[in-house]
């Protein structure tokens, strides 16, 4: 996050992402994008996934 004029930008990888009027306000919604990032579930690459489900593994419901 840095300054810029009267308001604040927030950046990723040296990338503009998104200009908000509060320092506070950018602070929660990195905040909140960091939560969120967090929440995604690992997902085993097909590349180091066993060939075969472990029998404890339920296979997952399609809809």
């Amino acid at each position: 996050m840095i300054k810029v004029g009267n308001g604040y930008v927030v950046q990723a990888n040296d990338k503009c992402i998104l200009k908000v009027g509060s320092r506070r306000r950018a602070a929660q919604l990195i905040s909140d994008a960091t939560g969120l990032l967090n929440a995604l579930a690992v997902v085993d690459s097909p590349k180091i996934a066993p060939e075969a489900p472990s029998p404890a593994r339920e296979p997952p419901e399609l809809p």
